[in-house]
């Protein structure tokens, strides 16, 4: 796991500065504190920041092929890699490595742009072939690992694994983009391909960017996409023997490490899924490492402690306090753009956690989308079954009313929301996805925002983004339709983004086998009805671990990695949202309506209404104002 970062000139060989590819370079030491290098040629220079997992006596980088003709910086780990090394060996090419790394060179040289269909794991790297004038990126299937760049005006292509060295490059252009804001507060981040800068750009999950020097840039190339068939005629019992087989394997690749290894276990089905699998393949007790919170609402941690005494694992347990505040500026810092997700602050602290103990953790993210396991699908797929049983004609136009005139009733489950109900029946399957998933839901955001910001949008909404992934889906399937969405914007843009930068603020390297790829794409094939069943979540995937797992972790209610937001902004969070969201940057922008954030704020303090989730989404904005722009810097329109 580590940094990378770099300059490239499409247009000619102009030098690179090394004072600049430096900045760039250490602007991401806590990627990889172990070592630092630079490489710099006319028109070109990479850096590199290594934590070192593998191979650690010769892995550095960049690294070059045989003639040092092809260079590459590389930020993951391609878990095939040895079976690789042999077929390449094969072939002819010479190793003077033992790491993953070198693998990509060898494997460009043979099958070009198309050898990231070779590789299995999470990847985000820059390659540069002097003797093909072609500089080329790629970013792995799931988005588990980053990747930014920028073209800029001179025609200098700057990129890094975080935004942080585009910043400290000093000539991307810092105008926010308006579109990018409108998804922030609709999703809680800014989906792929965006950055919150006009002027930058994420390479998406599964896309290359091939340049050759002195010709056009092309848009970045599509090398892979989930296909949700549903086709298999597999039974439960089958599908269950099946799944094992795959999921021993995903963990197995993932435990090569030549550092110390563990395991997150937050005790949910997913981690404690990991931890079980781990604990049948290692001769030694695996190292796990919970988050345990004060307010039993939150707190996992027995069910993790089931799962630790029964597989023996070596458990470390710490309490994070309910006032664990403190962390709004650092993770604003840590993120480059706004990020609302509430539950990166457990996540921090997990990772710190882990990271005294162990180099690299295995983590269950991607279950929930993988398997069906989020109870927003179960409630998605009740109204769905009620939105066909109208048409369109007279559903839209009932329930459209019954949404607009019953009262909001924030403090009942979502089930006894009637008008939540309402308004989702009104709506297409998409447009009803989009606005459960919305952090703030499009009647707030038309109030919230200013008639300037509204002309600058032009009309835009975030749904777009659902929009577009939905035609792309290829499903008739209600629940596959949502799985598609998910795994190409809340998975990326939310998890993977928390996770990665929480990590590796630590320098920690996680591990995800539940987004394997070829796991993903063998459930894909799978009937809807094995992965819910009525309540039941993940139906297949819980059967299958009944061997392995408490019945009371597989099949207890799902519990969220949440902090207390509502009761901080009426507590002791109460004057820095005052003084964060009432006065400073964020309205002198322009961009806002003071009434509305006045309404929002007091009829939170006064109990009127939870608007806990809006007033997060707002003070994390601000945040990144203050953090990433300074105070001084003031949002402009691209």
């Amino acid at each position: 796991m580590c940094g990378i970062t770099g300059i490239f000139d499409t247009r000619t060989r102009r030098p690179v500065a090394p004072d600049v590819l430096q900045r760039m370079n250490d602007s991401q030491l806590h990627r990889g504190p172990d070592e630092g290098s630079l490489h710099i040629e006319p028109g070109l220079g990479l850096g590199h920041r290594r934590l070192s997992i593998i191979d650690l006596a010769t892995g550095q980088q960049p690294l070059f092929n045989e003639d040092g003709s092809v260079v590459v910086v590389f930020n993951g780990e391609i878990y095939n890699y040895q079976e690789l090394i042999l077929e390449l060996q094969s072939l002819g090419h010479v190793f003077h490595t033992r790491s993953d790394t070198e693998v990509i060179v060898h494997a460009w040289e043979s099958w070009g742009e198309e050898c990231v269909l070779r590789f299995r794991g999470m990847f985000a790297f820059a390659l540069w072939d002097r003797n093909r004038q072609t500089f080329f990126m790629a970013r792995d299937r799931l988005g588990v690992k980053p990747l930014y760049y920028a073209l800029l005006d001179d025609g200098t292509l700057i990129f890094g694994s975080e935004l942080k060295p585009l910043l400290a490059h000093g000539g991307l252009r810092r105008d926010i983009d308006p579109m990018a804001v409108e998804q922030y507060f609709a999703l809680g981040y800014v989906a792929e391909p965006h950055t919150i800068f006009s002027h930058a750009k994420k390479l998406s999950p599964g896309h290359t960017l091939a340049i050759r020097r002195g010709e056009p840039l092309r848009e970045p190339r599509r090398y892979w996409d989930l296909k949700f068939t549903n086709d298999s005629r597999i039974g439960v019992e089958e599908a269950s023997s099946e799944l094992m087989r795959r999921l021993k394997e995903s963990v197995k690749l993932r435990m090569i490490s030549e550092v110390p290894l563990g395991a997150f276990l937050s005790g949910g089905v997913d981690s404690s899924a990991v931890v079980a699998v781990m604990a049948g393949l290692s001769d030694e007790p695996v190292n796990t490492c919970s988050i345990g919170f004060a307010d039993p609402q939150y707190n996992e941690s027995e069910f993790a402690q089931m799962v630790a005494d029964r597989y023996q694992t070596r458990h470390r347990l710490e309490q994070v306090g309910s006032e664990d505040f403190d962390l709004i500026d650092t993770l604003a810092r840590l993120y480059d753009e706004p990020y609302a997700d509430s539950s990166a602050i457990p996540t921090y602290r997990v990772c710190q956690l882990a990271r005294k103990h162990v180099t690299v953790a295995l983590s269950g993210d991607g279950g929930d989308e993988t398997f069906g396991g989020y109870r927003r699908y179960r409630l998605h797929m009740m109204e769905e079954r009620m939105r066909s049983s109208l048409p369109a004609a007279l559903r839209q136009p009932l329930f459209g009313l019954l949404g607009k005139v019953y009262p909001k009733a924030d403090w009942a489950p979502r089930m006894f929301r009637a008008k939540t109900t309402f308004e989702g029946m009104a709506r297409t399957s998409v447009e009803a996805y989009f606005h459960s998933m919305s952090q703030i839901r499009e009647p707030m955001r038309s109030q919230l925002y200013s008639p300037r910001f509204k002309a600058l949008l032009g009309g835009y909404s975030a749904r777009e983004v659902f929009d577009r992934h939905a035609r792309n889906a290829n499903t008739d399937d209600p629940l596959a339709l949502i799985q598609y969405i998910d795994c190409n914007t809340y998975l990326v843009g939310d998890i993977n983004t928390k996770v990665d930068r929480a990590s590796m603020a630590h320098s920690l390297e996680v591990r995800e086998p539940l987004m394997d790829h070829e796991l993903v794409e063998w459930v894909a094939t799978l009937p809807s009805s094995l992965k819910l069943q009525g309540s039941n979540g993940k139906a297949f995937f819980k059967k299958a671990l009944e061997p392995h797992l408490p019945h009371d972790v597989l099949y207890r209610p799902k519990m969220g990695f949440a902090v207390p937001l509502s009761r901080w902004f009426r507590g002791p969070l109460r004057q820095r949202v005052r003084d964060a969201l009432l006065d400073g940057p964020m309205l002198e922008s322009g961009w806002f309506d003071p009434t509305t954030i006045r309404k929002i704020v007091e009829q939170h303090e006064s109990g009127a209404h939870d608007h806990s989730t809006p007033i997060w989404s707002l003070l994390m904005y601000d945040a990144f104002l203050r953090c990433s722009l300074g105070e001084s810097r003031m949002p402009r329109a691209a």
